[in-house]
């Protein structure tokens, strides 16, 4: 079965897949290094929970974050992965992408949920072939991009610490201030790392073409998302007018979204989470490099295991940002781990991540 970018599903492993599954969910509260503050608010922790489907020896994992100002709380999650538990243990596995479509009417307004769940699968699909993600999935490990890190809204000499005290090739800059510009000056003078702009729907059309410019004379790479997610005509204005390039990240949330973005947004950023996991996203890849738009994965705060299924899909990315295991003040997950940007793999199946004892 293909899958697109060489994808195949292996046919001659449905076979060893038994139906014996158990739904596990371990609910976690994730402690930030130092807090976090975005466009909607500073954060000290996440809540979040592990999905682990367990089949006999193998079990597989995926992960949702509890994002607040989605309107989504861990109590919500709990109670819907409950409600419907017995009906998730009794689908078969034989094949992931399946095994979405039959969850996706029960939880299509669930998506993070979605996510966990289709992870854990496509995880659990590759362990019992013995098989990483990204080699049941034909894809090579070789001219991967690097991870940005991300700085988050403070002070101009906090977000400067912030820099210092984590050396990188990338960074991602929050922004959505009165002082945007005069944040990046100085952080231009303390740093010849690439710059990337995320705004969070925080600017206006004027501004951002006025931005733009400066911004492009200071070394920064792209704009992330600086209007409103509904305001396609703006967005429009930007695509045309813009001196650097703006990618879609609130305006792309779900595969019906790419085609709106085309000629508004040079690339979308997808996130797992947000779009129900990988079926969908394999299916956003091929829909915008189809047509000629740059792709972008990124990440909530998230733990190893969330980060490590992001990884399998870095073959197919021309920019990836999956810093948020390196925010998280004691990781209960381990899997890939990050070195001056790069992605460095294990050897162990599936997405390569697991919970810790």
């Amino acid at each position: 079965m293909r899958l697109g970018f060489g994808i195949t599903l292996n046919k001659a492993y449905f076979a060893v897949i038994i139906n014996n599954m158990q739904l596990k969910i371990h609910p976690l509260k994730l402690y930030l290094k130092k807090p976090f503050t975005i466009a909607y608010g500073t954060f000290y922790y996440r809540e979040a929970i592990i999905v682990e489907l367990k089949d006999g020896f193998y079990s597989g994992f995926g992960e949702a974050t509890v994002i607040t100002y989605y309107g989504k709380s861990l109590a919500q999650f709990m109670d819907v992965l409950k409600k419907h538990q017995a009906f998730i243990e009794a689908l078969p596995l034989d094949n992931p992408t399946t095994f979405w479509q039959q969850l996706y009417p029960i939880f299509k307004n669930h998506p993070f949920i979605l996510c966990a769940l289709d992870v854990a699968a496509h995880d659990l699909w590759a362990k019992k072939q013995q098989l990483s993600l990204h080699q049941a999935w034909q894809l090579n490990l070789c001219n991967l991009p690097i991870t940005n890190y991300t700085i988050s809204i403070g002070s101009i000499e906090n977000m400067i610490a912030q820099m210092k005290a984590y050396p990188t090739p990338i960074y991602k800059i929050k922004l959505g201030t009165k002082e945007d510009i005069a944040i990046i000056k100085a952080l231009r003078a303390t740093s010849d790392a690439i710059f990337r702009v995320d705004a969070n729907c925080a600017w206006t059309v004027e501004e951002t073409l006025k931005n733009a410019i400066a911004l492009k004379e200071l070394g920064v790479e792209f704009i992330e998302q600086p209007l409103a997610r509904e305001n396609w005509e703006g967005m429009k204005i930007l695509f045309e007018e813009s001196v650097l390039p703006i990618i879609a990240d609130e305006s792309c949330q779900t595969a019906t979204d790419v085609q709106k973005c085309h000629q508004h947004f040079h690339g979308i950023n997808i996130k797992l989470m947000k779009c129900g996991g990988f079926t969908p996203a394999l299916k956003m890849i091929q829909e915008a490099k189809s047509l000629d738009m740059k792709v972008m994965c990124g990440c909530m705060t998230e733990t190893s295991i969330g980060i490590s299924a992001i990884a399998q899909l870095l073959p197919l990315l021309d920019y990836v940002d999956m810093d948020g295991a390196l925010l998280i003040k004691d990781d209960p997950a381990k899997g890939v781990k990050i070195v001056d940007g790069q992605v460095i793999f294990g050897v162990e199946y599936g997405i390569g991540a697991y919970l810790k004892e």
